[in-house]
């Protein structure tokens, strides 16, 4: 019984360090033998095999035989989680393109140079960015982008109502 449950802690040990070497042996045979699988196989192997050596009268090889189905059981459902979570997909980040052609407000005037703020809604939320005009523009006065140079300014033009 000592050999299996060192089997299992030597599997849970395996776990924690997969979180610390995340992505070591991922990709080797499509993912089967990725450090999570082989982790989760090695300590349902100790621990099933614990549990059927202990619980019943059966001999090491079926201790052994029914562990190593627990572990298979194990590994192919980490397998497929881990499947999942990497399929899991978030929305597209913004970028500044989705901001042309968008509307906002001029909060701090711009200038006769070309230089203040706007307030934009970007993925919903305001944001507040330096904006350039080819002339001045009063705060307040609504204003529409024609496009974005960086990630933090943008070129606007009043709209004419």
């Amino acid at each position: 019984m000592a050999w299996f449950l060192g089997l299992g802690i030597t599997g849970v040990v395996l776990l924690a360090l997969s979180l610390v070497f995340d992505g070591v042996l991922d990709g080797v045979l499509d993912g089967w033998l990725s450090l999570p699988v082989v982790a989760g196989f090695a300590a349902m192997t100790g621990f099933g095999g614990a549990i059927a050596l202990g619980a019943t009268d059966v001999g090491l090889g079926p201790a052994t035989g029914a562990g190593v189905l627990c572990g298979m059981g194990t590994a192919w459902l980490t397998y497929r989680f881990s499947r999942v979570l990497m399929r899991d997909q978030t929305a597209r980040t913004p970028t500044g393109d989705d901001l042309v052609g968008t509307s906002g407000n001029v909060v701090t005037a711009i200038s006769a140079d070309g230089y203040g703020e706007v307030l934009l809604q970007l993925a919903g939320q305001p944001v507040k960015f330096a904006a350039r005009s080819a002339g001045p523009v009063a705060q307040g006065a609504e204003v529409w982008v024609e496009a974005a140079p960086s990630a933090t300014s943008v070129v606007v033009r009043p709209v004419d109502r």
